[in-house]
């Protein structure tokens, strides 16, 4: 089960510090590395050969594997690799792990074809995933060096992506549409004499409590909230705050009515 934030003594709305985010690029082309570390350092996230043999061994031998024999093998040797699985968990064909060791994942987990789990960092805890949740084909689930944390019973659609690079947090039942992209870490980009790619990046989280609908094609930015029961519209575009209770639209979502007039509440 996903941590419980309220349990936690975490406040959801406080500000959160904005976090550095690693450079794929510097950490697989430093000197020094051979290309089987490098390898390594993208999709184990462990040292050593016995790692390495690991992983090599239970993604060849049953990701790629069509029917009924992939998912039954692939529901016992991926926990294998895995940093914790509960009971009936599901793993569609070509769904590939990265850091794998720091992912854990609840009860009556599906995760669709295609999917990517990507918990790659250097000191991060990784992707937590709670009961009862689905993943659509083809989502994308990718930390740099950031967290994501599923409550229970989300919803996630296809082609939906998911990235963190301080932390991002999808509250329980949370239903979100196809295309949908939380992007948790941003570039900095004051300065016009170099790049924007050279100018670092930085992260302030995601939160998007629970009972929230996101709609198709919506795009969560960094630092942004969504409250509670609330809905964003297909295509909106969230920065900032969306209060609870709300209806939310456009882009930038703009709050068009409240959910508590609509119900007598």
């Amino acid at each position: 089960m996903a941590p419980d934030s309220s349990s936690s003594g975490a406040d959801p709305t406080a500000p959160r510090s904005p976090r550095k985010i690693t450079v794929i690029q510097e950490e697989l082309f430093a000197p020094g590395q051979s290309k089987v570390q490098r390898y390594a350092t993208l999709a184990v996230g462990r040292p050593g050969l016995t790692a390495l043999v690991s992983y090599e061994t239970v993604m060849n031998l049953c990701s790629w594997l069509p029917g009924a024999p992939g998912l039954f093998l692939r529901s016992k040797l991926y926990p294998l690799l895995l940093g914790r699985v509960g009971r009936n968990v599901v793993f569609g064909q070509n769904v590939v792990l990265r850091h794998p060791h720091k992912i854990r994942i609840g009860d009556d987990v599906y995760i669709d074809d295609n999917c990517l789990l990507d918990a790659k960092g250097n000191d991060n805890d990784g992707i937590t995933i709670g009961n009862g949740v689905f993943v659509g084909r083809n989502t994308i689930l990718s930390c740099k060096n950031g967290d994501i944390e599923i409550d229970d019973r989300a919803n996630i659609g296809f082609n939906c992506e998911i990235f963190s690079g301080g932390h991002v947090r999808l509250g329980k039942n949370t239903l979100v549409a196809a295309y949908t992209y939380l992007v948790g870490g941003d570039h900095l980009h004051d300065r016009t004499d170099i790049p924007v790619l050279d100018q670092g990046r930085v992260a302030q989280g995601i939160e998007v409590d629970d009972n929230v609908w996101l709609g198709a094609h919506v795009v969560i930015s960094d630092g942004a909230t969504v409250g509670h029961d609330s809905i964003v519209g297909a295509g909106a575009v969230v920065r900032g705050e969306i209060p609870p209770l709300v209806i939310a639209a456009g882009v930038p979502a703009k709050v068009i009515r409240s959910r508590e007039s609509s119900d007598g509440t």
